[in-house]
């Protein structure tokens, strides 16, 4: 059964690559017909009628071509006019003949072997090998239709490639604010997280939206931490894929007492056990003892020798973000004080704040 099994694997991997393949083409041809078409509209050779002319010929030459109507063809072009000078997605030889006006001897011949290897030059370019063509179309509409800025449609699509949203997941994702929230939260990390030796980019957020749980009010705290047990793939959805979910209400013993962590997870990428810690009132600065307490022991009873240092979140129904500052400023936790919504919170809001809060560091 077991060889078996293997010969499955194979089949499945295969399938996937043939999936990958299909894609990657696709979005490489969308990203070639809308460079075409919109140097053509650029230099005024084309006009909107010459759009209409071409997805005609198209519809009554080659029936069996599809999505290729004028509203395809606009779209080609917007994602091609988006992208094409974009440093981390533009094709290589791009980056490489930027580099040649500036270093023609030493770079030179580096786009020559690149040429001979049948990578396209400037002229036509080649994307398959760039992040935009790891996700679907579909995936790429719905980024274009919703983010404003060239960072925040740079971020979903990594977090699609990381994490492999459906197209129901990324707008969920889009609508809740994750990015907004996840610039707050890299904002916010306390200095004792910071001088941990990993990257905490992108990782934590400064608030989680809850909206799955639809939890009757009032509740204690002990029927949050149920209802988002019952919702595990949701919660983790919203925490994101490398929380791997150890235990509830953990148990830590400390000399002749018993204590119990919440929510105990770790986090593949970090390489470390995170404790949250649910409190279904606001925060308070004794919080942190208790947090700090259970950090402790979970250090030096639980975390395995080549693992990272514990880290807490505590997950508030509100916060003060200056007590929170003043709060973390002299404490030795490595913790990271949330808060969490039960809806979707409104995106225009969390822009503002991220705003200010930009304007405040300047």
């Amino acid at each position: 059964m077991n060889e078996f099994s293997q010969i499955v694997s194979l089949i499945q991997s295969a399938r996937s690559l043939a999936l990958y393949t299909v894609n990657s083409e696709l979005v490489n041809l969308y990203w070639q017909v809308g460079h075409f078409v919109s140097e053509k509209l650029g230099n005024a050779s084309w006009g909107e009628s010459t759009v209409v002319e071409l997805t005609n010929f198209i519809k009554n030459r080659y029936p069996d071509i599809k999505g290729f109507d004028k509203k395809n063809i606009y779209r080609m072009c917007q994602f091609y006019q988006l992208y094409k000078d974009a440093p981390n997605v533009a094709p290589v030889v791009r980056h490489l003949q930027v580099a040649d006006l500036q270093s023609p001897v030493n770079v030179a011949p580096v786009v020559r072997h690149l040429q001979e290897e049948d990578i396209p030059s400037i002229e036509h370019d080649d994307i398959r090998k760039t992040i935009l063509a790891k996700i679907s179309w579909t995936h790429h509409l719905i980024i274009i239709g919703r983010c404003k800025s060239a960072e925040e449609r740079e971020f979903y699509i990594r977090l699609c490639i990381q994490d492999r949203y459906s197209k129901r997941e990324l707008d969920r994702q889009i609508n809740s604010g994750v990015f907004e929230r996840v610039m707050l939260g890299n904002a916010h990390l306390s200095k004792n997280i910071k001088q941990l030796p990993q990257d905490f980019s992108n990782v934590f957020k400064d608030s989680y939206v809850f909206e799955f749980l639809n939890l009757p009010e009032p509740y204690i705290e002990n029927e949050l931490r149920k209802a988002l047990l019952h919702e595990l793939k949701h919660f983790l959805l919203e925490l994101g894929s490398d929380y791997l979910f150890v235990g509830e209400e953990f148990p830590i013993k400390v000399g002749n007492r018993d204590f119990r962590i919440d929510l105990l997870f770790f986090h593949r990428s970090l390489q470390c056990l995170i404790a949250f810690e649910l409190k279904t009132s606001r925060f308070e600065p004794e919080y942190l003892g208790k947090t700090n307490f259970y950090l402790e022991a979970l250090d030096r009873d639980v975390r395995k020798p080549h693992e990272n240092p514990t880290i807490g979140i505590l997950l508030c129904r509100d916060k003060d973000d200056e007590v929170v500052e003043y709060a973390l400023n002299r404490s030795l936790s490595p913790t990271m004080v949330a808060q969490y919504l039960m809806a979707i919170p409104d995106k225009k809001i969390l822009a503002q704040k991220l705003h200010e809060l930009f304007l405040a560091h300047e």
